[in-house]
């Protein structure tokens, strides 16, 4: 339900190029997904950030154990212990390019 809800926050602002990795069957992770999107622009990845936190309070009455990045925007990262989320505006998250990492570990995306 928590995946659910962080997804359709990203999906209320039109954060886009959404990839999951399922983690839970990986031996040794703390969490069980990590979620990737992106937005354009420092306020649109601000925006995400946002609409995720409402939608998981005010509905599941979730909120992150832990943020970090909101000073830049240029990448925020919300830990939700079982679920990390990565917000990246665009040039960073190329310049990072976390998803091409874990796909050489052999992450499964949904």
């Amino acid at each position: 339900m928590l995946l659910q809800k962080i997804i359709e926050g990203i999906e209320i602002v039109q954060g886009k190029e959404i990839s999951i990795f399922n983690l839970k069957e990986r031996d040794n992770f703390v969490c069980d997904y990590f979620v990737v999107c992106s937005g354009s622009t420092k306020n649109q990845v601000h925006a995400i950030f946002r609409s995720i936190q409402e939608i998981t309070i005010e509905e599941l009455k979730e909120k992150p154990w832990h943020v970090e990045g909101l000073k830049n925007g240029e990448w925020i990262l919300m830990d939700y212990v079982s679920i990390v989320v990565h917000i990246f505006q665009k040039k960073a998250r190329n310049y990072y390019n976390i998803e091409q990492i874990w796909k050489k570990n052999g992450t499964v995306y949904i």
